[in-house]
């Protein structure tokens, strides 16, 4: 969510959906160049990297589908939306990573360093596939890139800073994966080299279990932010003190009590703040109050999809203690 104040949404949507797409086209055609130079080769290595690409080609189509069902606007019972569509697709992707590539890349790895030793043929072919592979993964790695570093810069943030904490978990899904096919490619090519100049395929096999190291890793960090969005995390700590803050300075307003957030899906939050308002106010000024007040939070910040305003007392002690208890003071 963008902790600027004022501000048009970023063109998320559209330029996800194309990195994806090209991230999809990508890795189609990588993944059968490098199964066919697996087999020429007989290297391990470049079999391990061709279930990569499969694996994120899967991703692709995943993530595909995440951004097509989570666009679908709120109906009857859905009242929220379908936003959260998107962390389920994506967390199904994280899962496609770990299950079609990490696996194979360690069957293939412990095949070949405690198996038969395998015969090098053909090296050749594998270097120039994988060269070819490392072009075009840069391709969709550039793609990828650039929209992580203009997101970050409409909200304001680091690059680092937003690829962690950003809703959108598609174009870090990409990111991440065309990252580790690059890392993954250079492993690949040091094991075949390895293998070529030593003669041993125990080189080979130990570039294969890295790559499937390397793919249970990124597996794991897409699965871990998808599962905290998925359980309902708040949105930028930055944004929900600057709505604490707006809320204080509201003339009818004496305290805020509580503000509770939600990231509902991309861009959009969910906000319930419980407000102690004057008690000289009468209930037709009080209801002007929680329109204008609704109105100015929604024009300061964007990504408010749906606000909640709660009249409460701020010396009721059931309402202390439950504030109390969830914040730990």
């Amino acid at each position: 969510m963008s902790d600027k104040p004022e501000g048009d949404k970023p063109e998320g949507s559209g330029e996800s959906t194309l990195t994806v797409v090209l991230a999809l086209l990508v890795n189609l055609a990588i993944a059968i160049t490098k199964a066919i130079a697996g087999v020429l080769t007989g290297s391990a290595a470049i079999l391990s990297e061709a279930a990569h690409s499969v694996a994120d080609t899967f991703t692709e189509a995943l993530l595909l589908t995440a951004l097509r069902r989570s666009d679908r606007p709120a109906d009857r019972r859905h009242p929220f939306g379908y936003g959260k569509e998107r962390y389920f697709w994506s967390l199904l992707a994280a899962v496609s990573i770990f299950a079609s590539g990490a696996m194979f890349a360690f069957y293939e790895g412990f095949r070949t360093v405690f198996g038969e030793p395998q015969e090098q043929t053909r090296p050749l072919v594998g270097y120039i596939v994988l060269a070819l592979a490392f072009l075009l993964e840069s391709v969709s790695w550039t793609q990828a890139f650039r929209q992580v570093r203009s997101q970050s810069g409409e909200h304001g943030k680091g690059f680092w800073a937003f690829l962690r904490e950003s809703d959108d978990p598609t174009v870090k899904t990409v990111f991440l994966e065309d990252s580790a096919a690059l890392i993954g490619l250079v492993l690949a090519f040091s094991g075949l080299g390895l293998h070529q100049l030593t003669g041993s395929s125990l080189w080979d096999g130990l570039a294969s279990l890295a790559i499937g190291v390397l793919l249970a890793l990124v597996a794991y960090i897409l699965a871990r932010t998808n599962r905290g969005l998925l359980i309902g995390r708040q949105a930028d700590p930055l944004v929900v003190k600057a709505i604490w803050r707006q809320l204080a300075e509201v003339p009818e307003v004496d305290a805020v009590v509580d503000v509770l957030t939600m990231l509902i899906g991309t861009d959009r939050v969910l906000l319930c703040a419980r407000l102690d308002f004057d008690d000289e106010l009468t209930a037709f000024q009080l209801e002007n109050a929680c329109v204008r007040i609704s109105a100015e939070l929604r024009e300061s910040f964007t990504d408010l999809d749906e606000i909640f305003l709660e009249p409460v007392p701020r010396s009721d002690p059931e309402l202390r203690r439950r504030v109390l208890d969830r914040y730990g003071f």
